[in-house]
Order: C-alpha cells, then structure tokens, then sequence
C-alpha cells in the first residue's frame, strides 16, 4: 500500500485550496479570489483500497508584517518537515521566474512535483516553454499541468503522486477525511462568507471563534463570534440595522446545512480586540 504525506506550496492565489478540495472531491479548505484567505494547515486524507495520501493545503507564502503572518509561515515550514512530496504550484500564468525563485528558496530535501495550474487559460506554446523552464530545475522531478477549477488531469496527478511515495501502513482509520475537529470547519465556512460579502481589508482583520456547537434531537445550534480590531469594523459587519450581519448569518447557516447534513440555528456576534493578530494570547485563543 502506497502511503505519504503530501504537501502544497506556493504564492497566494496559486489555487492551492482548490487544488485540495478537487483531490479530496470534498469541500475542506475554503476559498476566495482574494489573496491570504487560508491561514491554517489544513489536512486531507484520501484513502482508497492501494493508497493513503495526507494531503496538506497550506497558507499562500509571503513575508510576514504581524504575529498572525508568523503562525501562517510556521504552518508553511511545520509542512516542509513531515512532507514525502511536494506540490509547487503556480498559475501558468505568473511569472516563471518568481516562482522559481519562491521553490529555490524552500530548500526541499524530498521530490517536488511542479503544479501548473489554469492551463486551460494558457496558450499552448506558453505551457510548453513553462515545463520545459520546471522541467531543467534542480527541486522540480517533474511538472505537471491540471485545471483544479475545473478538475481536469486530477485522476493522473494522483498516479503521478502515488508514484513518488513509499509502501507502507496507513495512519488513519478509512473513514477519517481530516484530523480536524467539525467545529474548526464551521468557523472556517462563517470566514469564508466574510471574504465573499465584504470588501477592501475587513476579511484580513477578522477571524471566528466557535463559542458553542451543541447537538441537540432536532438540529445544531452554534454561537460564535466575529473578531474585528476596531468599533468601525464592528459597525461594517454589523451593516445598517444589522443588515449585513444577517446575510452573513443566512448564507453561511445555508453552507453549515449543507456540510452537517443537519438543520442548524446560528446566532453570531461581533466582538472588538484590539490588535489581535498580533497579540500571542489572542492568537493561541484563536487556535492559531
């Protein structure tokens, strides 16, 4: 049995959460078109009757300018640790050289395989000089090109992975599809509505804490507040009337729904901390 840990790398905005949720066929790491949106390392176990692959989706690299973008790259580099393989991804985009020089500087002691991604956006010959570029570096065993968006080349990545990785016992039971808790997954889909409802840097300076998730015969009923730093960011998620809130509370109990399988009351709060992302105690409270 083919067993590994995989992890994906890469700039912000590579795709690299949709990269997971395709290899999973499961909604796990949130997205959006905005950049930083991932903040945690988020594990995926896919385990089928030959292999088990734990997959990693890791925050987008960048230089940290607070304590919360220390957590996010210690997240990076605790992947780098335990990796079996892996995934360099880019859009096919991007400039070549950049990130070749982001992959460089990772410093990988095992096989990397070369993700472009969104070549169905890419003109043929421009894909043919990006893998033959991957293709000549030192870190790259080899490129390869998929459309994670659309899931395309997904079921050949996959063999291309298996190759790379050793026989083994798997680490997980068969029915585990990650190692984190449901509650972590509920604040994670309130944050994603954040990103999609509100603009400019209120997505960046907010983060959810899961207060209450009880079971209860005939649904879930889950409290949790919004984190903001300041009273006017407070009153922007709150919106005129509460209006706003309210269509973060409908839309994201819709998703929760969805993934609990269960009927869910949802009540949100707003609280203001100052500062937040940098203060060790607020993060860790955070689970960050």
């Amino acid at each position: 049995m083919k067993v590994g840990f995989v992890s994906i790398f890469g700039k912000p905005n590579a795709g690299k959460s949709t990269l997971l949720n395709a290899l999973m066929g499961e909604k796990l790491s949130i997205v959006s078109h905005k950049v930083q949106t991932t903040r945690h390392r988020i594990k995926g176990i896919l385990t089928e009757k030959e292999y088990q692959v734990i997959f990693s989706d890791t925050p987008g690299i960048i230089q940290p300018k607070y304590k919360l973008h220390e957590k996010m790259m210690q997240a990076v580099k605790n992947s780098l640790e335990d990796a079996d393989l892996a995934l360099l991804m880019l859009d096919a985009n991007d400039d070549l050289e950049e990130n070749d020089q982001l992959f460089s500087s990772l410093n990988l002691k095992v096989p990397a395989l070369v993700v472009l991604n969104k070549i169905d956006q890419v003109p043929e010959e421009k894909l043919k000089q990006a893998v033959l570029f991957f293709a000549s570096k030192p870190y790259c065993s080899k490129p390869v090109g998929i459309s994670a968006l659309k899931r395309s080349y997904i079921k050949e990545l996959i063999q291309t992975i298996l190759y790379y990785l050793p026989e083994g016992e798997p680490f997980f039971e068969d029915d585990n599809i990650t190692d984190l808790p449901t509650k972590f997954f509920v604040g994670e889909m309130i944050r994603e509505k954040i990103f999609s409802l509100y603009e400019e840097e209120i997505p960046y300076h907010t983060t959810v804490l899961i207060q209450e998730f009880k079971e209860k015969s005939t649904l879930i009923k889950i409290r949790a507040d919004i984190i903001v730093q300041r009273e006017t960011q407070k009153g922007i998620i709150l919106g005129e009337g509460g209006k706003m809130i309210k269509k973060l509370g409908t839309e994201a109990r819709k998703d929760i729904e969805k993934f609990l399988q269960q009927k869910v009351f949802l009540e949100l709060f707003v609280k203001v901390r100052a500062k937040w992302r940098d203060d060790e105690l607020h993060l860790r409270e955070y689970g960050y």
